[in-house]
């Protein structure tokens, strides 16, 4: 299956704009504590992102129009995976390193290539397929010091959970990329960012009598902000879905990972340890093998149009 308009280029900078914005996304509500309830941020990031997206959408005389949806059921199958896969996300960011919870993230891309490959009848050439191996590999590496950390308890412990919540979050954000995929063939960007606000706010509300906490005004206001730039980051990812493949913008989630890096380092004096390192390495070689992979490609295709013309 190709992309609905065939700009690859034009996904791939809605794909890096959207990255930019959800590291801030991330970096506010790790500024808020690691105390709070991740449905209560599940909920704040969702509500709070309807204002700028409204916004945007009143601004362009879209608001009314974003509301008419041919395909309820494809937009809960999207809030339904989205939401929980959120809500595992933010678990794993609230207990983990913001590096280490950026590096495991990075499973998102890799689980959304398989799955292109399988429900959407994508083609994956050998050359991704074997890229996407070396990456789970690298995820692995990342990942695997926090998990035998359950048998030490405490902080530790926590911090394993964590690293399994967010490699949970993976799969399921790799399920809620396909879905997308699937809304962007018949439905408005502007509506499938508003229904996934919407619906993610209202199943949130889900964990209030589990002890959500009366927050300060402090970190209220880091998870507005959050809420903020996930609304904003959303309309960008959403509409690099529309200009390309997932295969093909999926891997430039890597991006993150050097600003990532820099804003843990200055703002929370996280240092990444050595097997961080070497498995990010490895997950980023992955990504970018797949980058330079596809350029040849669409500088083979364009040679082929221009002698066929």
């Amino acid at each position: 299956m190709r992309s609905v308009l065939g700009n690859p280029m034009r996904g791939i900078a809605f794909k890096v704009a959207s990255v930019v914005v959800f590291l801030a996304m991330q970096t506010f509500i790790k500024l808020a504590g690691s105390d709070i309830q991740p449905g209560q941020v599940t909920f704040c990031r969702s509500f709070f992102a309807l204002f700028p997206i409204m916004a945007y959408l009143a601004y362009r005389g879209q608001l009314r129009s974003a509301f008419y949806t041919a395909n309820p059921i494809g937009h809960l199958k999207r809030g339904t995976l989205g939401i929980i896969s959120m809500g595992l996300g933010f678990y794993g960011l609230l207990h983990l390193p913001l590096p280490e919870a950026i590096a495991l993230g990075y499973a998102t891309p890799l689980v959304a290539v398989v799955f292109a490959a399988l429900f959407l009848g994508e083609t994956v050439r050998v050359y991704r397929w074997t890229a996407v191996f070396v990456g789970i590999i690298g995820v692995a590496i990342v990942s695997w010091p926090k998990l035998t950390l359950f048998r030490e308890g405490g902080v530790e412990a926590e911090q394993a959970t964590g690293a399994i919540a967010v490699l949970l979050a993976s799969v399921l954000g790799g399920m809620a990329m396909i879905q997308v995929r699937k809304l962007v063939e018949e439905e408005k960007t502007a509506t499938i960012v508003l229904y996934f606000s919407i619906t993610a706010s209202v199943f949130s509300l889900v964990t209030l009598p589990f002890g959500w906490d009366l927050l300060d005004l402090v970190p209220q206001c880091f998870l507005i902000a959050a809420g903020f730039c996930g609304g904003v980051a959303q309309i960008l990812l959403t509409e690099s879905y529309r200009h390309a493949d997932v295969s093909t913008v999926a891997p430039f989630e890597y991006t993150s990972i050097v600003m990532g890096g820099i804003v843990a380092y200055f703002v929370f004096g996280d240092i990444p340890g050595g097997s961080m390192l070497l498995g990010t390495a490895i997950v980023v070689a992955a990504g970018v093998f797949i980058i330079y992979r596809e350029h040849k490609l669409e500088l083979e295709r364009r040679a082929a149009q221009e002698a066929g013309s």
